[in-house]
């Protein structure tokens, strides 16, 4: 066999070879189409399809640090106990949270339907006292609780939602310690109706089960007692120089009637105020251990809450709110926020408030934090929203 012979046989052994494997060989299929994500803007901006639904979906929240000192209200510095000597001391009072939020919407037959929920996670140290006397103050994962989970189809809105008592007629001010004088209480289950006119005019309806801790004489202060509601019922009229809103509260425990009114005014693209007034009944409940309306939260039959906010550029606003009620109990806040970059906000506040008495007039200080006649404390809050 010479040369040109074996060549021409190894390449004719090579062909048959690889035709073996090529008949052997897996067809891979096309990749079929890709199903990208839809916006929809019906409902404003972050909001996108639910890929094979018509059904709208944002999702968001917010990552925030509290650093708290001094002695004011629900956010007081701690206290704590040295571990070398056992001296009572104070500390800071720190919260680290993380908030998720949710939104669908989509229109029906019957109107828009939408929810939202919101969850919160906290880690932080507590306030290190129990019963009046210091102890140690751990920092430690403080709680997840469940904030809002409402469902709304038209204006009917069902479940977990903040009474309308204080949404309707808007929180007092845009400060962090906005409850130095309490204007209501909040968590709770809801039946609402909403009503909107769309000329500016828009109702409320909502009735409520309330919500709350187990007080000293045994009976939950807050949550309905039998089959009758709390019942909350709003009006407002709202134009381009602000509104003017009313809301009035029935708690069924008590038997107590409180109500609020509110106006705001858009003096200038850069300045805002507001003021609010409540008047309650108190028959029924008259100190912080025996139970306390549900909607009247403040001391005596009245209380006031006024305040506004400047902006001195797109990135800082000052931000105040002074509040006061019958029995003697005033509160003063005041914060500078400052966006350093969209979706960043730090905010310092500085707070302070007097205690007079309680609504059966017993000097007893400051039911809402320290137990002391003048209180100051401030709030250094880092939030970065999404």
């Amino acid at each position: 066999m010479n040369i040109k012979s074996l060549l021409l046989g190894s390449a004719a052994a090579l062909i048959a070879v690889s035709g073996a494997r090529a008949a052997d060989a897996v067809t891979v299929a096309e990749p079929e189409p890709a199903e990208y994500v839809k916006i929809c803007d019906v409902y404003g901006a972050g909001y996108f399809y639910i890929p094979g639904t018509e059904t709208c979906l944002r999702i968001g929240g917010y990552v925030r640090y509290d650093i708290g000192l001094g002695d004011v209200g629900s956010f007081d510095g701690a206290r704590s106990v040295d571990v070398l000597n056992g001296k009572d001391q104070g500390t800071w009072k720190k919260n680290a949270r993380f908030t998720l939020k949710t939104w669908t919407g989509q229109e029906t037959e019957l109107g828009t339907l939408k929810t939202y929920t919101e969850t919160r996670f906290n880690f932080g140290n507590g306030r290190g006292r129990s019963d009046g006397v210091t102890t140690q103050n751990p920092a430690h994962n403080s709680g997840v609780s469940l904030n809002f989970a409402w469902i709304q189809l038209g204006g009917l809105r069902v479940g977990k939602d903040e009474s309308a008592f204080d949404t309707f007629i808007g929180y007092a001010g845009n400060v962090i310690q906005d409850t130095l004088v309490p204007y209501g209480d909040f968590d709770t289950n809801v039946v609402q109706y909403y009503f909107d006119a769309g000329n500016g005019f828009s109702a409320v309806v909502s009735l409520e089960e309330g919500s709350g801790d187990l007080a000293s004489n045994g009976f939950y202060t807050g949550t309905i007692d039998s089959y009758v509601p709390h019942v909350v019922g709003g009006v407002k009229y709202t134009q381009g120089w602000g509104d003017i809103i009313g809301v009035v509260a029935y708690d069924s425990n008590y038997e107590e009637w409180a109500g609020k009114v509110r106006a705001d005014f858009n003096v200038t693209s850069e300045l805002s105020l507001f003021g609010m007034f409540g008047y309650g009944t108190d028959n029924h409940s008259l100190d912080v251990d025996f139970g306390r309306n549900f909607y009247k939260q403040w001391a005596g039959h009245w209380a006031f809450w006024a305040g506004g906010t400047y902006k001195f550029n797109e990135k800082t606003a000052f931000n105040l709110q002074v509040s006061g009620d019958q029995d003697k109990n005033y509160g003063v806040a005041a914060n500078v926020a400052y966006t350093a970059v969209p979706g960043f906000t730090v905010t310092a506040e500085v707070d302070y408030d007097h205690f007079g008495h309680f609504d059966d007039g017993t000097a007893f200080g400051n039911w809402t934090g320290a137990n002391k006649k003048n209180s100051v404390g401030g709030i250094l809050r880092f939030q970065r929203d999404f």
